[in-house]
């Protein structure tokens, strides 16, 4: 978890040219920490002051304690993730800080003043357990936040299952993470909340009972564990059908295996095409991913975790990219990656096996912009 802690905290954007050495210059005169920490590795201007300034260093050092704690209370913790990566975006342009143009030394003093203020603020409310409600981006996670009796099954859910991973050793800990991920996927697409964020409340009243449904059933399967994580996480290994949840049950693996979660968040899963017989089945996905840290367009993270290397002017795959010279451009965090696989099933008597252990090859895809 440390890895994703300092991995949110960086999340340095990596450009395609490092700024000149006369922008650095004036910035690199005024941190004090710059050349002992060797700051001038980082790209990112805004958290080129974190690193060479002692006071801010010792904010981002509360809010990466504030975060860790955060996290350690979530079993579903990659849209917090999410959510902070998107925060620091809106910091850094809150504070007047664009892209990677170099600060100016006149607005050195205004731009530090404006960090330190928000980073004391944000460790502070994200030490506060609400804050969870608070930054709920989905529409199942307003719905549960406005409901007192679901909010409530929600917390208890979350550290009954907490509880239990914690027993397993960090491998078996991550599938477990990945696993509960996708239960919450699933629930949104059987409670028909899936792409209504932007819905007002009172036309989602309908989905309470699903959500409450859902809680108390998962509760009710870790309680009648009895304290054995084995009994509820890595048990299914085969989907019930060949639709959806199947291609989100063989992503989902797929991604915890080669710990995709470091850098990807798997946002939505979708079938859109399906071939079946008896005993086999050919399912087209499409996986919605969100970058959550910078990994380059054409790397090992980009080809196992996305199924391929893709192109930095179109934001198309290119599969072929792997046979030339690696390319320097990286993903920025919060951009939007979409892929088309077609997952190849076969018929058991525990349900729909998934017969794949990466995602290439990717029929079709697009990067689009962060948020």
């Amino acid at each position: 978890m440390r890895f994703i802690v300092l991995s949110v905290l960086a999340l340095l954007a990596l450009p395609s040219a490092p700024a000149s050495a006369q922008s650095e210059r004036p910035i690199a005169d005024r941190l004090p920490l710059y050349a002992k920490n060797n700051c001038q590795q980082i790209r990112d201007p805004g958290n080129q002051l974190f690193c060479g300034d002692a006071e801010l260093a010792a904010a981002a050092e509360k809010l990466s304690t504030a975060i860790e704690a955060r996290l350690a209370r979530l079993p579903d913790r990659l849209p917090a993730i999410e959510e902070n990566a998107i925060w620091i975006r809106q910091r850094n342009l809150g504070c007047g800080i664009v892209g990677q143009a170099a600060i100016r030394s006149d607005d050195f003093d205004r731009v530090k003043a404006c960090l330190l203020k928000v980073t004391e603020e944000r460790a502070a409310i994200v030490r506060d357990p609400d804050f969870d409600c608070l930054a709920a981006s989905t529409a199942a996670g307003a719905l549960i936040c406005a409901d007192p009796s679901l909010a409530l099954a929600e917390t208890e859910l979350n550290g009954q299952a907490l509880g239990l991973i914690g027993k397993l050793d960090p491998t078996a800990a991550r599938f477990a993470f990945a696993e509960y991920g996708r239960w919450t996927r699933e629930r949104d697409r059987r409670c028909n909340l899936v792409g209504k964020e932007n819905v007002p409340l009172q036309e989602l009243e309908s989905a309470e009972d699903c959500l409450a449904d859902h809680l108390k059933r998962k509760t009710d399967e870790i309680r009648a564990a009895k304290g054995d994580p084995r009994k509820v996480f890595g048990r299914q290994v085969a989907a019930r059908s060949p639709d959806t949840d199947a291609v989100d049950f063989c992503a989902a693996r797929i991604h915890a295996a080669n710990s995709c979660g470091n850098f990807l968040r798997i946002n939505r899963v979708n079938a859109i095409d399906s071939q079946v017989t008896e005993q086999e089945a050919q399912v087209t996905g499409e996986i919605e991913m969100a970058v959550l840290a910078p990994f380059t367009m054409c790397s090992k993270v980009a080809s196992v975790c996305t199924g391929t290397c893709w192109d930095a002017r179109t934001g198309r795959p290119q599969p072929g990219a792997g046979n030339k010279e690696r390319s320097g451009e990286a993903f920025n965090v919060t951009r939007r990656l979409r892929i088309q696989r077609t997952f190849a099933f076969v018929k058991a008597a525990d349900g729909w096996r998934c017969r794949e252990d990466e995602l290439a090859p990717v029929h079709s895809g697009t990067a689009g912009g962060g948020s």
